[in-house]
């Protein structure tokens, strides 16, 4: 052992060796405030932060925002999966990845809007085919991910079989290079679960939240259609990458209990985190209106560290009040005991605060809070400051500060033992939309932008400290044609990128 005494002055070996301890103890909050270069997946990370880091786009630029006129994408069908963004490597230019209702997958020059290739993966199933429900036609829903190893967009899509036009759900491998279906891909979701014993009816399940990738493995969750007709259940697919293509699964035990959050799963890279909606005809909790904790090979122990659901699960089902009509994010606030969180938020109105590692069973939140008059249907985003979190969500809010209101509300976490919750601010944003959050170095700048979706279809965006609008949706060149529910936007490259139908619009600063 070298004991010879440093030449270093002390206050540098404290500095060198807080920044090693942070470097060692945080490397996932280094790597969030690395600038934004690729989307691959809905909300820019497994843990569905919702969270964009622009080193440009200050509070003083998100005012001259504008449509970039060099930028004109044309698509075919209604999107409501959000766009993903790939830089090749070796490329100048970067890939925009936006898949439609009619099965088609477009890469898009992320510059110009031109098509650089599309794929299409097969008839979507127009409405009359179907039992139930409210897209038509339907074909990709979720939003696909991307795996940056092999190079691959991983989407699945609701194909009408060419022989008898019956629906069937697949999960597609693309090589993003051309578009190209992968070897020993797509797989025919209900054949693979027939064959493991499972009954999974296609024309009853719904595929709406966005997929992820853990490991070696891609996982797909499934709900029902608008209208909670048949025997559907929810769903969990996880598909191996490796050539045999090992599929996994687990399902709610009642009926119902729908996986179909827009957001799809969350995931600490160890576990996967599914919020299910209503249950039907349960006598006993059977899954539904919970937060599940599942391996990534799909097992569900069943214990209370690893499920939640409130102690009122019955009413919540008899008036169809999903637990998961929102994904549940993944949340970290240091200071706070305990610090690892997940956030629920129901179609009661009601804010769940779980422990991430101990969930607490039947009941067991850390604080229930009423905080949205109405149902609260969004992918939420949220952002840190050093003492607390902040979460955006589409919905009015039920405790605005004096002075502020509207249909877009961001909560307050805050450090104690329990964590506390409140109200920060409430804002207009004219639409159903799911918000994200920029800032310009993980911390500072910090923006909610949203879109007014099936609105004022205009986007808009707020300084996320005190909700000031910095960007009022811009004049007439700014105008966007119809956004469907729920879409999102992404931030990279100096763009805001949203989908449309028929166009994808392009936003530069």
């Amino acid at each position: 052992m070298n004991t010879a005494p440093s030449t270093l002055p002390r206050a540098l070996l404290t500095l060198l060796a807080t920044a090693a301890l942070a470097a060692f103890l945080d490397p996932l909050a280094r790597a969030a405030e690395a600038a934004t270069s690729q989307v691959l997946e809905y909300h820019a990370d497994a843990q569905r932060s919702g969270r964009y880091v622009v080193p440009a786009l200050t509070w003083e630029a998100a005012g001259h925002l504008q449509r970039d006129a060099k930028f004109q994408a044309e698509i075919a069908g209604p999107v409501y999966a959000q766009p993903l963004y790939w830089h090749p490597p070796g490329s100048t230019r970067a890939l925009l990845l936006v898949a439609s209702e009619q099965n088609t997958v477009f890469a898009l020059d992320s510059q110009s809007g031109a098509v650089v290739w599309k794929s299409s993966l097969g008839t979507p199933v127009p409405h009359p085919s179907l039992p139930c429900g409210n897209i038509d036609p339907l074909g990709i829903t979720g939003t696909p991910v991307i795996d940056e190893s092999s190079q691959a967009l991983f989407v699945g899509a609701m194909i009408a079989d060419k022989t008898s036009g019956a629906p069937k759900h697949f999960i597609f491998a693309l090589s993003l290079k051309d578009g190209s279906v992968l070897p020993g891909w797509p797989i025919d979701v209900e054949a693979a679960l027939r064959a493991s014993g499972k009954s999974f009816r296609s024309s009853v399940q719904n595929q709406r939240g966005a997929l992820t990738l853990a490991g070696n493995t891609v996982y797909v969750p499934y709900g029902g259609h608008w209208g909670d007709c048949g025997d559907y259940r929810g769903w969990v697919v996880g598909v191996s990458l490796d050539p045999a293509h090992t599929v996994h699964n687990w399902s709610t035990r009642a009926r119902g209990g729908g996986a179909w959050a827009t957001g799809g799963i969350s995931s600490d890279g160890k576990g996967l985190y599914v919020a299910t909606g209503n249950t039907m005809g349960a006598s006993q909790w059977s899954d539904g209106e919970a937060v599940v904790r599942l391996g990534l090979d799909l097992a569900f122990s069943g214990s209370p560290q690893d499920f939640f659901t409130p102690s009122n699960w019955r009413q919540l089902d008899n008036s169809d009040a999903d637990l998961g009509g929102s994904n549940a994010p993944l949340l970290a606030v240091p200071g706070a005991a305990p610090p690892d969180l997940v956030l629920a938020l129901g179609k009661d109105g009601n804010a769940y605060l779980l422990n991430r590692h101990q969930l607490g069973g039947i009941g067991g939140s850390l604080l229930v809070k009423k905080v949205s008059p109405n149902r609260i249907i969004t992918a939420p985003a949220y952002f840190s400051t050093g003492d607390a979190a902040f979460v955006a969500f589409q919905g009015t809010g039920a405790d605005c500060p004096a002075g502020t209101g509207g249909d877009l509300t961001v909560l307050r976490i805050a450090a104690a033992s329990p964590p506390t919750l409140t109200t920060a601010w409430c804002a207009a944003a004219n639409g159903r939309g799911s918000p994200i959050v920029s800032t310009t170095d993980g911390h500072a700048n910090a923006i909610v932008w949203i879109v007014g979706a099936e609105g004022s279809n205009r986007l808009r965006g707020y300084r996320a400290d005190t909700g000031a609008v910095l960007f009022a949706g811009g004049g007439a060149a700014e105008a966007m044609g119809t956004v469907r529910r729920f879409q999102t936007l992404i931030a990279v490259d100096r763009h805001l990128y949203v989908a449309a139908d028929q166009r994808v619009y392009a936003f530069v600063f």
